[in-house]
């Protein structure tokens, strides 16, 4: 009897679990690092945790397992409004694999994963962006077949009163 390479099992994609936080906020680093992006304030477990696995919660994270089981890589998708098609759509914030675990074909499980989210929450279109000068994931994402418009993403700080003190002037 023949035993299968575990290298030739489908790739193993499923929903982030409490006790992969850890391994998670690892992957942000590495995600945030090879982006050279600014370093974020600690506690992102803190805050990720409640958005991720609070009841109702709006936020979802796909990991991808290598083949020896441990987590290699996410997508972190939320739903989110498009005004000029007035319809919602499933928001890919972030995609990223280790190193060492690109070319083996979960990137493409991952964005599998995301589409049957999609399809699963109802939505038609997944949506998202990735840096210009990420060619590696431009050319994964055309071999897609996914559309490329482009943008540019701009963020703006803006203070925020101490807790308890928000929204008492906030107009709709």
């Amino acid at each position: 009897m023949e035993h299968a390479d575990p290298k030739q099992q489908p790739p193993v994609v499923r929903p982030a679990r409490p006790e992969d936080l850890p391994r998670l906020v690892e992957l942000v680093h590495e995600h945030i690092a090879y982006e050279k992006s600014a370093p974020r304030p600690p506690g992102l477990a803190g805050r990720l945790g409640p958005q991720l696995f609070a009841d109702g919660a709006r936020l979802w994270v796909l990991l991808a397992e290598a083949p020896d089981g441990s987590v290699a890589g996410y997508a972190a998708c939320s739903a989110e409004f498009a005004f000029w098609d007035a319809r919602h759509h499933l928001h890919m914030d972030c995609l990223y694999l280790a190193e060492e675990a690109r070319g083996h074909g979960l990137g493409a499980a991952l964005m599998a994963g995301v589409a049957e989210l999609a399809r699963t929450l109802g939505l038609d279109q997944v949506q998202w962006q990735t840096p210009d000068w990420n060619e590696g994931a431009i050319r994964f994402y055309d071999r897609l077949g996914a559309a490329g418009a482009p943008k540019r993403r701009y963020s703006l700080a803006v203070a925020v009163p101490p807790s308890g003190e928000a929204a008492a002037g906030a107009t709709h």
